[in-house]
């Protein structure tokens, strides 16, 4: 399984190369365009009640799309619905992505959704992370520019809970008002923040989408 990220930064699209009898696990609706020969079945995997907490929970759809190559192999185009780019994201062992920010991934990886705890549903993100376990590539797309921000041991970044993306194992994070008081926050126009601890990774977006919705 090869990926070729192309038209960065604006309007990201991905070429999954797969190799004879390979399959590659996708948001339901991301496919663009495939090679003759792919196969495409959707189904709620795991069952219906995963598929529910990946929907209803997670913000994922509830049936995700499987596309398998034929014996000679192909490739498949996707694209996320907003525009912006994407990254490739090995897993190993584990990623966590903020709602709506995953793709695809391999089928030797594992898309859960991971409860984020009261921290995180005062967030913005609705409490709940989807969870990426295994090891393979994972593919997320963002909201406008992608950024990646490497934290070392005890090094704290403050990030709107609205332009996060994703962050790796060893990242801990604790959500607060980004000023003090109720009429400053009103003011400042700013909702809670997360503060992000390494060490560890973390992708940022630069557009939120919940002001794309509002607006």
């Amino acid at each position: 399984m090869d990926i070729d990220i192309r038209h960065s930064p604006s309007f990201a699209v991905a070429r999954i190369r797969l190799g004879g009898g390979e399959s590659v696990r996708a948001e339901s609706g991301a496919m663009m365009a495939t090679s003759a020969g792919i196969e495409v079945t959707a189904k709620a995997e795991g069952g219906l009640t995963k598929g529910l907490k990946r929907s209803v929970l997670g913000g994922e759809s509830l049936f995700l799309t499987r596309l398998t190559a034929g014996p000679d192999g192909g490739w498949v185009d996707l694209a996320p619905d907003l525009p912006g780019d994407m990254t490739t994201i090995e897993v190993g062992p584990g990623v966590n992505l903020a709602r709506g920010a995953w793709l695809c991934s391999s089928d030797k990886v594992e898309i859960n959704t991971k409860w984020g705890g009261f921290k995180n549903l005062a967030g913005g993100e609705g409490g709940f992370l989807v969870r990426a376990e295994g090891s393979g590539p994972v593919l997320a797309s963002c909201y406008g520019a992608l950024d990646l921000v490497e934290l070392g041991q005890g090094e704290t970044m403050v990030l709107d809970s609205g332009h996060l993306v994703a962050f790796s194992d060893g990242v801990s994070y604790t959500t607060r008002k980004v000023t003090r008081g109720i009429v400053q926050s009103l003011k400042s126009g700013e909702r809670l923040v997360f503060e992000l601890t390494g060490p560890g990774q973390v992708w940022t977006q630069s557009r939120n989408p919940s002001g794309l919705k509002s607006g």
